[in-house]
């Protein structure tokens, strides 16, 4: 009788050559305490004002008996403190999608990156639409707003998201279109057309371990990191030649490889000089470390100081922001 073969046993530990990098990019000193972040993380969400109020929001939710904190950088951010997210989704707030379920690190990017009404604006990696709804609100519905995303999957959760959320709205002054396109595709029909482009970039996702659940990180290599960086790289590339002279670009992921993050940024600032400037991101309240310099003997453009890292925490992950102006 044949034995049956046994699949790959993931192991429980985070991986150790992940750690030793840890160790370098945050500093001895670090290390130990953001260790302990890659835990679950809380339930936070965002009040949808497209639908609902933050305030009538608030005071449902505490009516109900929901104790929620709210995000002092974010007022319209919250942590949830006593119930389930299974408790919180059964709620008719969230069924009605007037409170939308997203991480804290997240809803960073789209208020870096600040669109105002009546601007033309690019989400070029949209799905699941977590930035492209806060967007949308953020905008009150007036101007352009366009969602791209490739996978189909995601594409089809997004376009469910965006009804649920009534980002796809018939109004005046609102045009909001979906896309399913590779976005260096996309890119060539809209030349130099968007005032602000979001590149939230797939990535290795490291900030997203949970130490214990090895299905979080038991795909992690360098190797990966070398795959997405050059696919962000391509994005990037992508969304500038669709900014306008003056726009903005932000460009965002959840991971802490400097490889695809200060590098990135890096390589465009050097292909493309005074042409484009790093703008140190205006956002207070957050816990930040600073930029990597250097990393494995290369040393990076000195702008690359200006992005924000995202100190990781037990209630936030740690994210790459960098702010990108086009001249």
């Amino acid at each position: 009788m044949a034995k049956k073969r046994k699949g790959k046993k993931l192991k429980k530990d985070l991986p150790e050559k992940f750690l030793e990098r840890l160790t370098t990019i945050v500093g001895p000193s670090l290390f130990t305490e953001v260790r302990k972040t890659f835990v679950d993380k809380p339930t936070t969400f965002r009040v949808n004002t497209i639908k609902a109020s933050r305030d009538d929001v608030k005071q449902i939710l505490v009516r109900d008996g929901f104790k929620i904190q709210q995000v002092p950088w974010y007022l319209d951010a919250f942590i949830l403190q006593n119930k389930s997210k299974r408790e919180l989704t059964d709620h008719p707030l969230y069924v009605e999608g007037k409170l939308y379920c997203q991480s804290l690190a997240s809803m960073v990017p789209p208020l870096v990156l600040d669109p105002k009404p009546g601007e033309k604006v690019l989400d070029l990696t949209a799905a699941p639409g977590s930035k492209t709804s806060q967007m949308a609100a953020r905008m009150e519905q007036k101007g352009e707003l366009v969602a791209n995303e490739l996978n189909k999957v995601r594409f089809f959760r997004l376009k469910h998201n965006m009804e649920g959320l009534g980002v796809i709205a018939e109004k005046d002054d609102w045009i909001f279109t979906l896309r399913m396109e590779d976005g260096s595709v996309l890119s060539l029909e809209y030349p130099e057309y968007f005032d602000k482009i979001l590149v939230d970039a797939p990535c290795s996702g490291e900030s997203r371990f949970i130490e214990g659940y090895p299905k979080t990180y038991g795909y992690w290599s360098e190797h990966k990191i070398k795959q997405v960086s050059y696919r962000q790289h391509k994005l990037i590339m992508a969304a500038l030649s669709a900014l306008k002279p003056g726009g903005t670009l932000v460009y965002s992921t959840c991971t802490i490889a400097p490889e695809e993050n200060e590098a990135r940024v890096s390589k465009i600032k050097e292909r493309f000089g005074d042409s484009l400037e790093v703008v140190q991101p205006s956002l207070s309240g957050l816990k930040t470390i600073s930029a990597v310099k250097e990393w494995k003997g290369k040393l990076y453009h000195p702008d690359v100081s200006k992005t924000l890292r995202i100190l990781p925490t037990k209630e936030i992950e740690g994210f790459f922001v960098a702010q990108l102006k086009k001249k």
